[in-house]
């Protein structure tokens, strides 16, 4: 089986800004990948290169051993599931933003699917009904995530996904997160928080747009 990625010599250098330089890193398929550094220094930048929503400036990344630039994006995206710090939820509904993936696959919605989605993450299933703009902020984000997982991805990139978070909404986030795991999803990760950090399985350090070692 081929790394899930294999990122060589990449940069971002947008209008000769240096944002990313010479990263070089292989994730095995099923890693639990922690990237960690200060604010600024690059993280999100290479989870949105590796989701396709940027596009590298030298460089390439491999994805299952092609180019990722030769996977059609709706296809890449499907397979490489990428959840924003801030959740951005469309429509009017709960409902509107889980029948979503099934649309682009031109799939009849399952409600039944939906409704345990949401039991996942402790939210009724009445909260398909449910107007987004009711929503607390916890609650926003664990519908943006259960989104992303109606269907079963390669691959989850979480940008800071519980930032802002009380501790048992994090748990929560945490549990449905580790459950994917255990079905052998590759989760690449982003945070500050050092409960996360602490319990990450490999670890990696950006610093002003440049990998440092990366430690077990």
């Amino acid at each position: 089986m081929p790394d899930i990625f294999n990122i060589q010599n990449l940069s971002y250098h947008p209008d000769n800004k240096p944002i990313l330089t010479d990263i070089n890193l292989t994730i095995p398929t099923g890693a639990n990948l922690t990237i960690v550094g200060p604010s600024g220094s690059g993280k999100s930048t290479l989870l949105r290169l590796l989701a396709t929503l940027l596009t590298p400036t030298a460089g390439k990344i491999l994805f299952q051993g092609q180019p990722q630039s030769s996977y059609p994006k709706q296809t890449y995206r499907q397979q490489v599931s990428y959840c924003f710090q801030q959740p951005t939820l469309f429509g009017d509904t709960v409902q509107d933003n889980l029948s979503f993936p099934f649309e682009i696959r031109n799939q009849a919605f399952d409600e039944k699917q939906a409704q345990q989605a949401l039991a996942n993450v402790d939210l009724a299933p009445e909260m398909l009904t449910q107007p987004i703009t009711e929503l607390s902020g916890g609650e926003k984000q664990r519908v943006a995530l259960i989104r992303n997982l109606m269907f079963t991805p390669e691959v989850l990139l979480l940008d800071e996904v519980t930032a802002g978070l009380d501790a048992d909404t994090k748990a929560v986030v945490h549990r449905l997160i580790n459950q994917y795991r255990d079905q052998g999803v590759t989760v690449i990760a982003v945070t500050h928080d050092e409960t996360e950090i602490t319990a990450a399985e490999q670890l990696i350090t950006i610093k002003a747009g440049r990998l440092e070692d990366a430690h077990e």
